[in-house]
């Protein structure tokens, strides 16, 4: 499977990466049937998005909301990572909102073409873009990850511009 786009490593607190166990990291979903059986197990949790990544082989990984992005990834590198929810509609399961908001990796807006192929790939209908993009920036004075908000490239920390392009992973 070819997969292009740049891959984002987990720039989140330390502590949360530390929580990473064997076998809890997100369940793959590479087949309608895997979605299927994955969803139908899920009923009681439908009515907030799920966690999601997709890892560097476009698999679409999956978890409960409150799960952290970089376990659901295994603390590896990912395409993309966000919330997503799922609707039924006309009798099959089709993504409702979808976000790359995800403060551990603060993956790129441009990141949802990863994210459409690994939909597509599964057989699930979706939007054309992220229902809500998050626009990530690191500051270069301060150094903090800022979020922002209506075009507004200023940092909330200590009021400084921000740069117009992704710049949040400092190894970059």
């Amino acid at each position: 499977m070819s997969v292009r786009g740049r891959s984002y490593r987990y720039v989140g607190p330390a502590d949360l990466k530390a929580a990473i166990r064997p076998g809890n990291d997100g369940f793959q979903i590479r087949s309608a049937a895997d979605f299927g059986g994955w969803i139908a197990e899920r009923s009681a949790e439908l009515a907030e998005p799920f966690t999601f990544v997709v890892d560097t082989n476009g698999v679409l990984r999956l978890a409960p909301r409150r799960s952290e992005h970089v376990v659901c990834a295994g603390g590896g590198l990912v395409l993309s990572a966000g919330e997503i929810g799922f609707i039924r509609e006309a009798g099959r399961w089709v993504v409702g909102d979808v976000s790359n908001h995800s403060t551990g990796y603060c993956p790129d807006v441009s990141s949802w073409s990863v994210v459409a192929q690994a939909l597509d790939r599964v057989g699930l209908g979706r939007p054309s873009s992220f229902t809500y993009g998050v626009v990530f920036r690191r500051c270069p004075d301060c150094q903090e990850c800022n979020i922002v908000r209506e075009d507004d490239f200023v940092c909330v920390f200590c009021g400084s511009d921000l740069p117009e392009v992704w710049n949040v992973d400092p190894a970059e």
